[in-house]
């Protein structure tokens, strides 16, 4: 495509538009970029494209219309229903997420992951599987790196490895991931898509346009997925933690084990794993599913999943001091996620929950809570929901924290050896913090500023 001239705008100034910008810049586009933030909440934003030749419109949005734009490119945060992107659709005006354009100057193929759960990690890993491989890769998307950046650098053999959520999905065209992996789908994003119905279809545009050359990687064990078999143009996948399957990757014989077109392959041991939980070995069983069929050798995922420690802001050891470890899942930003955090540990837990939600039944994380919970620290605006849930389920052991510092000086408190301080919010942290990110670090410094009782270790 000729972007020499093209008239774009960019609707939001987070970290997608900016890369957006600046690459539809480079390439020749005559480029607005626009937010409803005012200029004094988008410092470093406006840092970012002061060197570029392009308009900023802060405090709205300017209006959408043909002599203006040819095309739309829109932030993930940013919902359909907003006028410039109303605006754009009637008059036929193209609207693109970021990942279509990053798709659209990919060279090399995708490798796209989604899932209410899950995503980061399994991104994180099938990109390393790449690496220790020796195959050249290049990771992004929802991951924290704009994949757009990813793809441009790119080179023509290298694959791009992609962490892609509902909401980059709503706006694609012509996406076609060579391998389209589904890990799971729970509610999640209600308030945004309204019905699960919309969530799943935004869900299922991962794999819409592939062909029968692609493969669709889907969990065998959950309903919902398992449904989008009839639904996809590509060659299925299944992978499953609970069935021995007749074709696909499961475990067979307490094994991690590919077996497809005749072959049966053993990569590894859930043992041998380093990371832990069963939501994780559901995480590796996808991995090893998508590197297979990208033709990575058994042996070389075999290593990385040995030798892989999992992501920051998901079920991350913080510190360790007299006896309690502090543990950061600020990625947990649904109940799902949450409950798999609980259940991957049977040491007593202090649990640090709350934030926005985002349209959740916080009655499944409740019975999860009472079931596991030692102590519940509550915290932000979800708060009266959550013990609302929890009391409902006869569950009173809980503490409300005004602040995020009190909560987790709250939880401090609460632990003795052999305990965990847990950060599982099960909400989204728009309510204090601009994401799970900031929130997860956060934490990191509060724990890292407690002083250790005298005596005692800290690591």
């Amino acid at each position: 495509m000729d972007w020499q001239g093209k008239k774009v705008t960019i609707i939001g100034m987070a970290r997608s538009g900016l890369a957006a910008a600046k690459v539809l810049h480079g390439l020749g586009a005559t480029v607005t970029i626009a937010d409803n933030k005012p200029a004094d909440q988008l410092g470093e934003a406006l840092k970012q494209v002061s060197d570029l030749t392009l308009a900023v419109v802060t405090g709205g949005y300017p209006p959408v219309a043909r002599q203006y734009t040819d095309l739309v490119v829109t932030s993930p945060g940013v919902p359909l229903t907003i006028l410039p992107l109303r605006q754009a659709l009637e008059e036929g005006i193209p609207v693109w997420s970021e990942l279509e354009l990053a798709y659209l100057l990919a060279r090399g193929p995708v490798v796209a992951i989604t899932g209410t759960n899950g995503k980061t990690t399994t991104t994180a890993l099938v990109g390393q599987m790449f690496k220790d491989a020796g195959r050249p890769v290049v990771v992004g998307g929802n991951i924290g790196v704009p994949l757009v950046l990813e793809a441009q650098r790119a080179g023509k053999g290298d694959v791009l490895v992609a962490e892609v959520s509902s909401f980059q999905l709503e706006c694609t065209h012509q996406f076609r991931p060579r391998v389209a992996v589904i890990l799971n789908i729970t509610p999640d994003h209600l308030d945004r898509h309204g019905s699960m119905e919309e969530y799943k279809k935004a869900k299922a545009k991962i794999f819409r346009q592939q062909t029968g050359e692609d493969f669709t990687v889907l969990n065998y064990d959950d309903h919902e997925v398992r449904q989008l078999a009839e639904e996809t143009p590509g060659r299925v996948i299944f992978f499953s933690r609970r069935h021995m399957l007749e074709e696909g990757v499961c475990l067979i014989g307490g094994e991690v084990t590919v077996r497809l077109g005749g072959k049966q392959v053993a990569v590894a041991r859930p043992t041998d794993l380093l990371i832990r939980g069963s939501h994780n070995l559901e995480n590796t069983l996808a991995a090893v599913a998508a590197g297979w069929v990208m033709h990575l050798p058994a042996d070389a995922m075999a290593y990385t999943l040995r030798t892989f420690p999992g992501v920051a802001h998901r079920m991350e050891l913080v510190r360790q001091m007299g006896g309690v470890r502090y543990i950061n899942d600020s990625k947990g930003t649904n109940p799902d996620a949450s409950i798999k955090a609980l259940e991957a540990y049977d040491e007593p837990l202090i649990l640090i929950a709350g934030g926005r939600n985002k349209g959740s039944d916080f009655s499944p994380f409740a019975r999860a809570i009472k079931e596991r919970v030692k102590e519940l620290v509550l915290v932000g605006e979800a708060a009266p929901d959550i013990r609302a849930a929890v009391e409902a389920v006869g569950y009173n052991h809980i503490h409300q924290a005004a602040t995020f510092p009190e909560a987790v000086y709250t939880a401090a408190g609460l632990a003795v050896p052999g305990d965990i301080v847990l950060l599982s919010p099960a909400c989204a942290s728009w309510d204090m913090f601009n994401n799970y990110e900031e929130r997860g670090d956060t934490f990191r410094q509060l724990v890292s500023s407690l002083e250790p009782a005298p005596g005692s270790e800290s690591s």
